[in-house]
């Protein structure tokens, strides 16, 4: 049996116009954890706040996503280690930050699924879904962490 994910939640001080909520989580790097990890995350992120189907469906898609990416090739799917899952959230915009302990990769290496060199190859599909779904995205220099945003309505 594996261990219960643990959630931190911390409201942010007034930032100006809107307060914020942070919210953490290690999730175990474990594929089988995904769908409740995004579930969970998805219900704070829209917490008193109803969102457009739209802005749910890109929410969850990047997180599955980018869970996915991060248990399987920087944490190669050992549930012994985790990935750590970090959510800042105000009236306009959410940002997701995902860090594995692997040892990163180029995402200029990646190659364009679409292109007919990369169609048919097993990797690049959910970086590709996560560069069309997101408002933006960048990487550390490590390559083991990812961030993304996307409006919060």
């Amino acid at each position: 049996m594996t261990a219960p994910l643990k959630l931190l939640v911390r409201r942010t001080p007034n930032r100006g116009a809107a307060e914020g909520v942070s919210v953490a989580v290690d999730v175990p790097a474990d594929v089988r954890f995904i769908e409740e990890a995004v579930e969970l995350l998805a219900r704070h992120c829209f917490a008193g706040a109803a969102p457009c189907q739209r802005t749910s469906f890109r929410l969850r898609v990047l997180l599955a996503e980018s869970l996915t990416n991060s248990i399987l090739f920087g944490a190669g799917g050992d549930p012994s280690r985790s990935v750590h899952v970090a959510v800042q959230v105000n009236a306009e915009s959410i940002r997701l930050e995902i860090t594995d302990d692997g040892p990163g990769f180029d995402p200029a290496e990646v190659p364009d699924p679409t292109s007919p060199e990369g169609v048919g190859r097993p990797i690049g599909r959910g970086l590709f879904l996560i560069k069309n779904l997101a408002d933006q995205v960048g990487f550390n220099p490590q390559g083991n962490t990812i961030w993304m945003t996307l409006p919060r309505s």
